[in-house]
């Protein structure tokens, strides 16, 4: 057991070697779905306490963005576990309520710990914040929901991410805490390789 507690942390801090200008180029880059948009993907898992503390700031950074950025969510899944936390994202996100939920989810698992790893789990959460028990079951067990999840589970390895969080920036640049020099630094350098991908 605390041999796989330990393996998660590395995964939740990510063991990338440092970057000298605060990102790792990805090779090869991979293509954006929207090319006319500065494209923006955070992984990340709602069992991560990284990644709780960065969605302040990630929150406050979104209400900012630059009008040429699309901003991404993209759940990692590395084990069973993350891909449960990756289900219920894709769920909330089937029933038009994730930017309703988002933060609520982290603040459940993270300081509520409720764990949210079974249907019965989540379908609690989703109950109580208003969701029918139908519609909750519905989308859960939808092909819709099950694929998206599957997808996921591949997305982490296509760009390269060995931990949460990590940002990636065109599908050119990945930007971790340790490349960044420290979490807190990851958004600026972001803006940074946004306003290079700008103006080119």
């Amino acid at each position: 057991m605390l041999k796989k507690i330990i393996f998660l942390l590395l995964l939740c801090i990510g063991q990338a070697a440092y970057a000298e200008d605060g990102y790792e180029v990805i090779s090869p880059a991979q293509p954006v779905e929207n090319p006319d948009k500065i494209e923006v993907i955070e992984f990340f898992w709602y069992g991560c306490p990284h990644c709780y503390h960065l969605e302040p700031a990630m929150s406050a950074w979104l209400k900012n963005k630059p009008a040429n950025v699309r901003f991404i969510r993209q759940p990692a899944v590395f084990s069973e576990a993350w891909g449960k936390h990756a289900k219920i994202f894709y769920t909330a996100e089937a029933l038009g309520i994730l930017d309703k939920v988002h933060a609520d989810i982290f603040d459940a698992i993270q300081n509520k710990k409720e764990k949210l790893l079974t249907e019965e789990e989540a379908a609690k959460f989703f109950v109580d914040h208003g969701v029918k028990a139908e519609d909750f079951h519905n989308a859960y067990n939808s092909f819709a929901v099950y694929t998206k999840e599957r997808q996921a589970e591949s997305m982490g390895s296509r760009y390269g991410i060995s931990g949460v969080p990590a940002l990636i920036v065109n599908g050119k640049y990945r930007v971790t805490g340790p490349s960044a020099k420290s979490q807190e630094n990851m958004l600026n350098v972001v803006n940074q390789l946004i306003q290079k991908e700008s103006n080119k």
